[in-house]
């Protein structure tokens, strides 16, 4: 049995008095989603751990089927890993992201949605002036970059600016974690040794990445990209945030966690899920025009995930575009999004494997809820099916949040769903 699972990044969501006081789920038409939860089974996933931020970072390494209080460090490694940043023992890796503050506002964290090769040039701007021995500015993808800091302390508060649209930022800046003000660590070394070398303190770390902040504003409002989009009235990309910060984790590849994977890819625009995929110990497949919005190659993505399940056993296919919809309130977009992966995504698979003389196992979930009404992750359960060839199906007629909760699989929680999975053989 082949594995494949679909992921609509935030594609959950509450009810919306606009949509009757139904969910968007609910209320999309999404008839190949439909199918397979008539055809299959269906439960509910809780997929971030107590204490832990409800970012995509956590709910999808837990998805994959790891435990977090293990091998959790931030998603600035899981983003370095991504690119191709090799950490060393010495760095701290933070998600840097490019966004655009108004009146001491975030106004959004995707800096008016700037394109990578925009993103690009505002990196290498930023790395020749503020760039040093311990400081790198590194390029991600459109507004996801990444910083480095050598012998910075991941004992830090940084609030991910997608978390906060609309609210003032100087309140938002880095705090040290409670206790870590003044305690040093020792850098520890690939053997985890101490190397000798200490790290900034907490509330050092905390002044340094701040420092940067507000920096990075004054730079950043006087290159030619942004003053020409605010002549033109256009969002500037006007300020770096970082956040998610942390060391190289330590992880075993699903291979070695289930021997049922003896092979596998991921498929994303996103750096994160990349990075997750390479400690995963899966192959990166690049789709030319997949971009993490809704104007992504959605034909491109499936065709790839189609190759790769002829080759492999197991594949993670990730859309991201319905999360940043719901990041940015906007309900019609995000409706679109969900049809979008119905019809473009979940459509081709099916009618691809469903006959294949190997038989594949289709799951379709998202990582979390990013409510429109809210623009920000909750860490709340999420709906999943499960299809496969000769499945004895459930009494639940469609896929959505409500009806999700009646099925046979009930309520699993982290790494159960990939083990439920993996038991599929």
């Amino acid at each position: 049995m082949k594995h494949i699972i679909i992921l609509g990044d935030g594609m959950a969501d509450h009810a919306v008095g606009r949509l009757g006081g139904r969910t968007l789920l609910q209320h999309a038409d999404t008839p190949y989603m439909d199918l397979l939860a008539r055809r299959g089974r269906t439960g509910r996933l809780m997929t971030i751990p107590q204490g832990f931020h409800p970012g995509s970072e956590v709910a999808n390494t837990a998805i994959l089927g790891y435990d977090l209080n293990r091998v959790y460090e931030g998603r600035g490694p899981l983003e370095a890993a991504s690119i191709g940043y090799d950490m060393q023992p010495e760095d701290t890796a933070f998600r840097c992201n490019v966004i655009t503050l108004h009146d001491d506002r975030i106004l959004t964290h995707n800096g008016g949605n700037l394109s990578t090769e925009h993103g690009d040039e505002l990196m290498r701007y930023l790395d020749e002036r503020l760039g040093n021995d311990s400081v790198r500015f590194i390029t991600g993808i459109q507004y996801r970059h990444l910083l480095v800091v050598k012998r910075a302390s991941k004992h830090v508060v940084c609030a991910p600016p997608h978390d906060h649209p609309g609210e003032p930022w100087r309140p938002l800046l880095v705090q040290s974690e409670p206790g870590w003000e003044d305690r040093r660590e020792d850098v520890l070394g690939h053997d985890g040794r101490p190397t000798g070398e200490h790290r900034l303190t907490g509330r050092e770390t905390a002044e340094l990445l701040n420092r940067l902040i507000i920096d990075s504003q004054q730079i950043l409002a006087d290159h030619p990209y942004n003053r020409d989009r605010t002549a033109r009235g256009e969002r500037p990309a006007n300020s770096i945030w970082p956040w998610g910060g942390g060391y190289r984790p330590s992880m075993q590849t699903l291979m070695q966690l289930y021997p049922q994977v003896r092979t596998g890819s991921v498929i994303s625009a996103v750096d994160l899920i990349r990075g997750i995929g390479r400690y995963a110990g899966l192959d990166v497949v690049k789709v030319p025009g997949a971009t993490g919005l809704a104007d992504t190659n959605y034909e491109g993505k499936a065709a790839a995930a189609i190759d790769a399940l002829r080759r492999q056993d197991f594949v993670y296919l990730h859309l991201e575009a319905s999360d940043e919809a719901g990041h940015d309130g906007d309900l019609e977009l995000k409706l679109r999004t969900i049809e979008y992966l119905d019809r473009r995504i979940v459509e081709p698979v099916y009618n691809e494997v469903k006959h294949w003389a190997e038989p594949v196992c289709i799951a379709v979930l998202p990582d979390h809820p990013t409510p429109v009404e809210l623009r920000t992750h909750v860490a709340e359960p999420v709906p999943f099916l499960v299809w496969h060839p000769g499945i004895e199906p459930d009494a639940v007629q469609q896929y959505d949040e409500v009806a999700c909760a009646s099925g046979a699989y009930g309520l699993l929680h982290l790494e159960q769903f990939m083990k439920t999975l993996m038991q599929i053989h």
